[in-house]
């Protein structure tokens, strides 16, 4: 791996886990150490200042890959981003190592298996939000922001205006803004 510092990085979920199985026997320069939900990658402010920190020529040590993320996504992210800039990630429990050298066949091997299930994840989360989206309009779920006016209430204010009332009066009273007022007034008028 690379010449620069060793660098460790751990995660627990919670304060009351242990870290201590975690890259247990590992000489490191530094260790950055999160209590926190490991599921966003942003949420982890310890993992943040580690990536600040680390610099071309380091390695990133982790004791698994599930502790660095918790998404395919997120993981093929950060690590493209790592190598990218020159520093060496090291997954301990799983015995993986990506670094800047595209030329070992394995690590090829590991990123492109990677960076498919990536895709497959992301296709499988979208899948499920359209069936469930289909299937929430088919029990009559109505998605968007609610209606600002009844049909009612439109009526009133196109007959309002046809009178000569001023906009600002109408949208005051309807409590909806001019634009709305005028984008109803345009359709109801196209009918």
């Amino acid at each position: 791996m690379g010449t620069g510092k060793q660098i460790g990085y751990i995660c627990v979920s919670s304060t009351d886990q242990s870290t201590e199985r975690q890259l247990d026997g590992v000489v490191l320069d530094r260790i950055f150490e999160d209590r926190v939900s490991g599921s966003k990658a942003d949420n982890r402010p310890q993992l943040q200042a580690c990536l600040d920190y680390i610099r071309d020529g380091d390695t990133l040590h982790v004791h698994s890959i599930d502790r660095l993320a918790r998404h395919l996504f997120d993981l093929e992210r950060l690590v493209e981003a790592l190598t990218a800039k020159g520093i060496g990630i090291r997954f301990h429990r799983e015995g993986l190592t990506f670094s800047v050298d595209v030329t070992d066949p394995f690590q090829v091997l590991m990123r492109q298996v990677i960076g498919a299930m990536t895709r497959f994840e992301r296709d499988v989360i979208r899948a499920r939000q359209r069936e469930g989206i289909a299937a929430a309009r088919a029990a009559g779920k109505r998605f968007g922001r609610p209606k600002a006016l009844t049909a009612g209430q439109i009526d009133e204010i196109r007959a309002r205006r046809a009178a000569g009332e001023p906009a600002s009066t109408l949208a005051r009273e309807y409590r909806i803004g001019r634009t709305t007022l005028y984008s109803v007034l345009a359709t109801e008028a196209c009918r």
